[in-house]
């Protein structure tokens, strides 16, 4: 009876109801992380008086107090003057300056061939981002685009004016510069990567460890430099490489040396049950590592990978040392005009916006791919 009363005791016994989750709106979430204690609250609120501040302050210099225009004299010469006792931006400088700024000494009437390359290279970019595309055609479209590019930039064919790369400058040598530097740097890295964890090859094991350590040591301005004046020496008599390529060739071989190290990372963070796997099913060494080893060692470094392709793409702007006029550099061009001198703040906050742009998007697009990527991989 004892065992009996117990058992309807408990089986009657009320259950206690958990509490409901907090609420997911935006009110609750800013009540939770936000204001959640007094300490938390005053931190939260001083915060937001200071990022106010900072954005009414620049929305005032940026937009109510600017000067968007400026007249100009018989002579062509703009009469800054209204700039000089403005409150505000000056963003008469972009409208007069954009087109060197964006495209340098490229040919006034040719400018239109740079912009369908900028446009291009964005296409490239979008097409390469769609998984949907990562197919053996992918690597056709990237042959045509980049063969595009060069008729466009160069010229010479179907009608088009010869435009030597002496005169290009702005966001397409950026563009080129970065675009062949990971395209070409990547591949090889991936090479000396495995070359360097490479057991049965010493001597190349020993080329890439002193190739990686080499390059790491040094800044890329050295590597620019040496590229420059150092690099014609070893070429036969009457070979003459230009400046252009000399300066693709170093940021690839310094990129690659980065970039190895990264992809070494995520090839030592595989588990070693990956590789003794693929052996039992009598997989070669190229089969193992191409369709085993190296997607599960990439998908660990996404991170890493991209943050370096950033790195580079900003770096492209050290190229001033060897003569080549990038975007960065245009901007420092375009603000020797006397009437401009004094406005660099405006150029350089749109030069900003161009490099955040492009570094964002890749950045956004490493966050989506690694989630995707790790979803898939919980399933």
């Amino acid at each position: 009876m004892g065992s009996l009363r117990d058992t309807m005791s408990t089986t009657t016994a009320p259950t206690l109801s958990r509490p409901s989750p907090p609420g997911l709106g935006p009110i609750a979430w800013a009540r939770t992380n936000l204001f959640g204690s007094w300490v938390s609250t005053a931190v939260s609120l001083a915060l937001l008086y200071i990022v106010a501040r900072a954005v009414l302050g620049f929305a005032e210099w940026a937009l109510v107090g600017a000067v968007w225009t400026v007249p100009y004299s018989a002579t062509g010469i703009a009469q800054t003057a209204v700039c000089q006792t403005a409150h505000g931006a000056c963003w008469a400088v972009i409208h007069d300056k954009y087109r060197l700024i964006l495209f340098g000494r490229y040919p006034f009437a040719e400018q239109w061939r740079p912009a369908i390359v900028v446009l291009i290279f964005i296409a490239l970019y979008t097409v390469s981002a769609i998984r949907w595309f990562w197919r053996k055609e992918l690597a056709l479209i990237w042959v045509a685009a980049l063969t595009a590019v060069g008729v466009l930039m160069w010229g010479g064919v179907f009608g088009l004016k010869p435009v030597p790369n002496d005169e290009w400058g702005g966001l397409p040598i950026t563009l080129i510069l970065a675009t062949f530097g990971i395209a070409f740097a990547f591949p090889l890295a991936v090479l000396v990567a495995l070359g360097r964890r490479s057991t049965e090859l010493p001597a190349v094991k020993t080329l890439c460890v002193v190739y990686v350590e080499l390059i790491r040591g040094v800044p890329l301005i050295s590597v620019l430099f040496m590229a420059s004046v150092m690099f014609p020496l070893f070429m036969p008599a009457g070979v003459n490489i230009d400046k252009l390529l000399r300066a693709q060739i170093a940021i690839i071989l310094f990129a690659a040396a980065y970039l190895a190290e990264v992809v070494r990372g995520g090839l030592q963070a595989l588990p070693k049950g990956q590789t003794e796997a693929a052996d039992a099913m009598g997989l070669s060494y190229w089969q193992k590592t191409s369709f085993i080893i190296l997607p599960q060692a990439l998908r660990l470094v996404i991170p890493p990978l991209v943050n370096t392709f950033i790195g580079f793409f900003k770096d492209t702007s050290l190229v001033l040392i060897i003569g080549l006029f990038d975007l960065l550099t245009m901007g420092k061009v375009a603000l020797s005009d006397p009437p401009w001198q004094s406005f660099s703040t405006e150029v350089y906050v749109v030069l900003g916006l161009i490099y955040i742009a492009f570094c964002y998007a890749m950045s956004r697009y490493s966050r989506g791919l690694e989630q995707e990527l790790n979803a898939s991989q919980r399933r």
